[in-house]
This record gives structure tokens, sequence and C-alpha cells, in this order.
């Protein structure tokens, strides 16, 4: 029997894809375009009535069979949610052993910051402003994904949020373009690499806006002008496709009045023509069949048609697919069956790159010492210790001096709850190995009493997470919580203590996906909590637990020092104590602005200076309009000075580069790190432009006294903007005036002229 040309290892992958392409029916092809949620289902007792269970009950307790017979008739191309090797071991059997074509399925998972090690979650990784250690994290999940037999992350998440109350900016990099195209590019590399035998492929995601949600409410329509859209939300999409993703997934919101996963000006004019990307793009978890349900299609039918027509290639379902309607759209011509090859063309180009028609299983035998790696718990430690941010040290309060600490009380629920610890979107981890910081202070100072009480209650959701239900470690307040009692405990224990050590926050739960919120105030009694606390006199160091920025103005104004945490992972603990003992110096930097309360929201540093420029802070009439914090904020234990700003060039043509160059000196009597940042204003041209614009930084490691002389290059890359009155890219004949230093109300600075 001879064998198929689409079987030969040696052929191209084009003439492979043109064979298997010509022998397959259109419900096969639909089928390499439809990816299936696999669960497992539990183990029923005999006789159990499955009739008698509600429709939604009984639909989960009979998908895995459903999927598991769509398999076996060649109508499933990928599969999600599967972590067991032995399990993506036995789907992919079917499907190559027991389908009439052998097309191997694609397996992908949430990887986001880790699958077993359990890194800082996203923004706090992009608070490192360490492109090098990003990659190096990626890379890790990568390894253990792909160990574990998963293909395919549906990561990185690059929306940019200026919205904290939208509850997935826990999952991006922040507010700024620059920082979240370096975070994106950096992830993507880390994820494929030469998408060798331990990397995956990554999925960027949601094309596009969906962290422009309308108030922050996760699902809600998006409207955002072009010139926002091409200068803000699309140039981390840019970076990740240079970096070469394969993928990328569309949102699931309305775009400007068009569903994105839908929306062919997003998903061809500008993702294919305008970006130049070439992989398959998937929608968001039942975003097709959302096409009805946002009253855009007619049906599941009209659904698939258009989302294909649009460039969509791949449906993400639950079940009853909406692509499974795609040979009636063929045979009705709501869709040809050419647009459906080209995205089952870009769906086989995938599986081929990574080898799976050669090697579709997974070594069951080599999972375990991957996942258990002790580099990768060390890199996890690296990671969390690079991300922390020091918000505030008054007095120097920080760091702690261990030989003079007879005892130290830590309060607070979330500093020994190692589920919270991590963070949301994590779903295959092991609490058992997480280090809270409760434990990481007491195996940093053995010979010190330190004492926990719990406290004040943090308040459960009003509506309850989804994602909780599959989750047996999620922590939460206990019902008969006696908060008063508890409260007064913490209380007499920080009196009698030398330092307290005061952790607040939220739950990992009270971020992430449906977890938007319309405050920002710390849940339950925290606040009066840490009020009461302070009052005893004792020294205080507040830890703050969260995703995004929370109302800090008591705090700031009161509490001498205070650290931003973020949720910091599978050794988080032994990173915080790190920090509080002085064993490395702070050098995260904010990803984005921290407003003082809600009211502000959303406010970013790279605003418009529109009227009245000068009275920026005081919009409103009852209280400040500023940050609480600014962009790029953090503090050191070491003094940095900033001299010498230079241009190589004062004065360059439009499309020249010019070189900035700057020295900053470690002024200090111990090695530290920290992030330069160059922002840019111009002051006049085609369209108005921001009042600050980062535009280069990088991190860096200076011993004691010792300098180092920085050169940035400000050229077309950083120059040029979309602009709404040419309806496409610029750059003016300006003055730009550049500024150097270590946050976004950088003072030294210099002008560059650009001239015709």
């Amino acid at each position: 029997m001879t064998t198929p040309l689409y079987r030969d290892a040696t052929a191209s992958p084009e003439d492979r894809i043109a064979d298997l392409l010509s022998q397959m029916t259109i419900e096969e092809k639909a089928g390499q375009l439809t990816q299936y949620f696999y669960f497992g289902a539990p183990e029923l007792p005999e006789g159990f009535d499955i009739e008698s269970l509600p429709p939604e009950h009984r639909m989960f307790l009979e998908q895995p069979k459903m999927v598991e017979a769509a398999t076996g008739d060649g109508l499933v191309g990928s599969a999600l949610f599967v972590t067991n090797p032995a399990t993506i071991n036995r789907l992919q059997r079917i499907a190559v052993e027991n389908t009439r074509l052998g097309i191997p399925l694609l397996f992908g998972f949430d990887v986001i910051h880790g699958l077993r090690t359990i890194f800082p979650v996203p923004v706090g990784l992009a608070a490192s402003w360490d492109t090098n250690l990003v990659e190096a994290v990626q890379a890790v999940a990568a390894r253990e994904a792909r160990a574990s037999g998963i293909h395919w992350t549906f990561a990185p998440m690059i929306d940019i949020a200026r919205d904290p109350r939208w509850g997935r900016i826990v999952e991006g990099a922040g507010e700024d373009p620059v920082l979240g195209s370096a975070m994106a590019a950096a992830q993507v590399r880390g994820f494929q690499s030469d998408l060798g035998s331990d990397r995956v492929l990554a999925g960027p995601k949601h094309l596009a806006g969906y962290g422009a949600a309308r108030g922050g409410r996760d699902y809600d329509d998006a409207e955002i002008s072009d010139a926002e859209l091409w200068n803000v939300y699309l140039p981390p999409f840019q970076a990740a496709i240079d970096a070469g993703a394969v993928n990328v997934m569309s949102a699931y919101m309305d775009l400007n009045g068009v569903p994105a996963s839908a929306n062919r000006w997003l998903l061809t004019d500008v993702l294919r023509q305008e970006m130049g990307f070439e992989g398959f793009v998937v929608s968001d978890a039942s975003a097709v069949r959302s096409l009805e349900t946002q009253h855009f299609a007619a049906d599941q039918t009209d659904a698939a048609a258009r989302a294909v027509n649009a460039g969509l290639d791949m449906e993400m379902a639950m079940s009853d697919a909406a692509f499974a309607n795609l040979p009636t759209a063929v045979a009705d011509g709501l869709v040809s069956e050419d647009a459906v090859d080209n995205a089952v063309r870009r769906v086989l180009q995938a599986k081929f790159r990574l080898g799976l028609f050669e090697n579709p299983f997974v070594d069951e035998n080599a999972t375990a010492a991957v996942l258990d790696a002790t580099a990768h718990r060390e890199l996890a430690r690296t990671a969390a210790e690079r991300s922390i941010v020091l918000l505030k040290n008054a007095g120097s309060a920080l760091p702690l001096d261990a030989a003079a600490l007879g005892s130290i009380a830590v309060i607070g629920q979330l500093a020994d709850s190692k589920r919270d610890q991590l963070g949301p979107w994590v779903f295959d981890h092991d609490t058992a190995e997480t280090v809270t910081i409760l434990n990481g202070l007491r195996s940093r100072l053995p010979g010190v009493t330190v004492t926990y009480a719990p406290g004040a209650g943090i308040t459960e959701r009003v509506f309850p997470s989804e994602f909780d239900r599959a989750d047996p470690t999620v922590a939460a307040t206990p019902a008969d919580w006696d908060d008063e009692a508890e409260i007064t405990r913490a209380v007499e224990l920080a009196a009698s203590a030398d330092v307290a050590i005061v952790v607040v926050g939220q739950r990992q739960n009270q971020a992430g996906e449906k977890a938007s919120t319309a405050t920002l105030d710390l849940p339950g009694r925290q606040l009066e909590q840490l009020q009461r606390i302070t009052a005893t006199g004792t020294s205080v160091v507040l830890i703050v637990v969260s995703g995004r920025p929370l109302d800090l103005r008591w705090a700031d104004e009161h509490v001498p020092a205070i650290v931003q945490a973020w949720y910091p992972g599978t050794r988080g603990g032994d990173a915080v104590a790190a920090v509080l003992l002085g064993d490395v110096s702070p050098a995260g930097r904010l990803p984005f602005t921290w407003p003082r309360h809600a009211g502000q929201v959303p406010l970013a540093y790279a605003h418009l200076r529109t009227f009245q420029p000068e009275g920026q802070g005081s919009r409103y009439f009852e209280g400040e309009s500023t940050p609480l914090y600014p962009f790029g904020h953090g503090l050191s234990y070491a003094d940095f000075d900033y001299t010498d700003l230079q241009l190589d060039q004062e004065e360059i043509a439009v499309g020249d580069t010019a070189s900035a160059s700057c020295t900053v000196r470690n002024s200090s009597n111990r090695t530290a790190d920290e992030v330069v940042q160059l922002y840019i204003h111009q002051r006049h041209g085609t369209s108005s432009r921001p009042v600050r614009e980062l535009k280069g930084f990088q991190r860096i490691t200076l011993a004691a006294g010792e300098q180092r002389t920085l050169t940035f290059p400000l050229g077309p890359e950083q120059l040029r903007y979309w602009s709404a009155v040419t309806r496409g890219t610029v750059q003016d004949a300006t003055t730009i005036d550049v500024w150097v230093g270590g946050d976004s109300n950088a003072k030294l600075s210099t002008t560059l002229r650009i001239n015709d």
C-alpha cells in the first residue's frame, strides 16, 4: 500500500497539506477548525439516572463522551483543558489510530504564568521591566506544558488595560504600549523559540480592545477611536507577530459595534494585511456561538459563515459547535469551500511545525522529572524578587535589621493563604509546595519569634466565581468567622511585637476573568484593622497582595513602608522575605498609574494636554485628580543619580535617528538594580500627542559607586504615530522634549529638533 504524501516527512509541509486537503471531506475540514473543551467526567455509580439532572449538569457529564465520539469520527481538530499525559495520549490515539486520515489533535491549555511552577501573575512580571527574565519564565512554563502533552498556550494576554476595575488587568502588562509590546515579544519568544520539543505555540490575545470594556466590566463592548486603537491597543499584537507568534485569539466583545470574532476589518485587513500575520486565529470560548447572542448573526450557520469569512480559523467551543454547520453554510453559498480550505491550511501548518504527524504522543514517563525541577522553583523565587515594587519607604523603614529583631507579628489572612498567593488563572498547581509570606519570614528568621494572626475576614464575592467550582484549594473566610474577636487578637499581637507585617489585598478569585469590581477599596475590615494596628505605635510594614491598584490613601499617609507583592507565585514568600530583610534591593516598577480611588479611573499617564493643562491636578472640585503613585514608580534601597543627558545630534531630518545618552550612578553603598526610563513629548504636529510617552527602558545592575552611560535611539520607530488627520502613520517635523529618569515624572530633560 502506497504511503500518502502527507505522511512523507521528507516532503515539504506545503505539499503535505495540499495532499491532505485533497482527501478531506467538508465535514472533516470543519472538524479541523473545531476545538472542544475536555474536562473529563467523574465515575458515576451504577444505575445513576443522568436524565434526572438539570440540562447544564447533564451536558457536563455527557460532554466528554461526545468529544471522544466526535474525535473518532474525525470531526475534532483540537482539544483544550487536558493536562494529564495519559489522557492526552488516549485522546490522541483515537485521532491518530481510529480515524480515516489519522490527523493528530492539537492540545491547548491556559498556561498563563506557569503550569506546575507558578510565577508572579503577568502584571507582576511586567513590573520587573525585565524582558530577559520574562522570556526565561515562559520558557520554563512551556517546558512543563510540553512535558505534560500540551502543544499550545492561550497566552500571552497582551490587552492594554487602563481601567483597573477590569479584572483581567492582572493578566496583562498594564497601561503602556511600549512596555506592553516588549513584554508581549518576550513571552512569545519564551513560549515558542524555535518550536522545539520543549516549546509550545504562543497565542497572544485578545484581538482587540478587550481591555477597554465599558466601565471595566468584563465582556461589555468597547468603543475605541482609531487613533487610540492604532497607537495604544494594537502595538503589542504587532510586537507578538514580529516575535513569531503562530496563533492569535480574537476577543469576545463588540469593538466599535462589530463583534471581534467576525470582524473582517480587524481579522483580515488589519491582522493579516497590515500586520503581516500568517498563523491561525482561534476564537475565545463560545465566541462564535455568541455572535447570535450578540444579535449579529441570524443563527449558528450564519455565525459560522460570518466568522470564517472574516478570517477566523478555529472555534473554541464547549459543545454543539457553530462550525459543525460549515458544511451547510458551504452548500448554501454563505461561505466558499476555498475560504474553509484556507483556514484548515493554517491549522495544519501549525501541526506540521510542531512535528505532530511524526511525534503525536507525549512521553508519560518523563513528565514528573520536568514538573519537579528544582531550577524551575528557583526561577520562580527570582521572578518574584524582581517583580516586587517598594511603593513607600519613609525614614528608611526598610530593610529590616534581622539582628535587631526580637519579634515580628504577621497579620492578615493573605499572609498564609497558599492558594491566594498563586493568583488567578492557574489550574494544575500544587499548593503543598507553595511558600507563603508567613513561611518565608519564619524560614528567613529562625532566631526571631514570628507570630501570626489571620485577623479581619475578607468578604466574599456577591456573585461567586465559576472557576472556583473545579478548584478544591480555594481559600475563603469561614462563615462563622468572628471579625471583631479576630481583629482584636491581631491588634494585641501586633502591639506586643517589635514590627508588625500587615498583609492586605484581594483574594485571587477577586482578580481575573469575571472579577471586575466597582470599587478599589480593601475588602472587609482590612483598612480598619490596619488603622487599629498603626495606632498601637508598633512599627508597621504593609504588604499588598493584589493584581490591581487598591485604595491606599490612608496607608500612604500613615504607614511608613508599603510593598506591592502582587500574587507572587510558588516561591513568593521567600521573595517577600528577601526584600523585607534587604537580601535584595527591590527594583520592580509600576506598569500602570496608581489612582487614589476608583472615581478617577481610567487614569493613564500618557494623556493629552487638552484645555488648561495647568489645572490637570484639580479637575475634581473635592480632591486631587493626580495619581497616588505615577507610572514607572518604584523605590530602592540604593540611591541613583542621573546626569549628562545628551543627544548625539540636536537636529535631525524626518526619518533619521538620533541617540540620547545619560549617565546613571549608584551613589549608595550597596549593589542594586535600577530601571532607567526614557520619555518624550511632541510639542506640535499633525495631531495632538500625549504629555509623555515611554519610548525606551533598561533595567541595569550597578555596584556601589558604579556608574554607566546608557543610550536610547530616537528615530522613526519611536517618533511616528497614527494620525486621524491622515488616516495613517506620520512622523512630523517638530520639537521633541526628552526626559530620562526613574519614573514617568522624570526631571532630567533636553530637546530634539526634527526638520523636514
